[in-house]
């Protein structure tokens, strides 16, 4: 299993979005009821990001043990970008209710895993390549 590349970016981005439960990817204020709090936008701030940061890990160590089919694998990576993408958007949407904060050094990892699955994706279309051209020369 670990004998692929796409299998350590794959365990990569699993890794980077379970860090995203601990790390934020916004801070700011927040005014509720008229009464001024510092937020931590992460991971387990909401039931939404959480659903969406669980997805994403899934999907990507279920693509770890799918390497003996990799068009299923690549499908499920590609997949993973979207989700990676969608968490990023959400985080985006939700800074607007903010008045005031920064973005954190922290939102590299989000776009992290985004990279890490994209590699993965390369990794996997090299395989592919690689296996067609061993069936050639048989």
């Amino acid at each position: 299993m670990i004998q692929r590349i796409q299998t350590i970016w794959l365990a990569l981005a699993a890794i980077f979005e379970g860090l995203t439960f601990q790390f934020p990817f916004y801070t700011g204020d927040w005014k509720e009821d008229s009464v001024n709090t510092a937020v931590n936008l992460k991971a387990s701030t909401t039931t939404g990001f959480t659903v969406v940061t669980i997805i994403v890990i899934v999907i990507a160590v279920l693509s770890i043990f799918l390497f003996k089919n990799r068009p299923v694998q690549r499908l499920l990576c590609a997949t993973g970008v979207g989700a990676s993408a969608a968490a990023v958007g959400l985080y985006a949407y939700e800074m607007k209710d903010f008045f005031s904060g920064s973005i954190d050094v922290w939102a590299l990892i989000y776009i992290a895993v985004i990279i890490f699955f994209i590699l993965a994706i390369r990794s996997i279309s090299a395989d592919e390549k690689l296996i067609k051209s061993m069936d050639r020369l048989r």
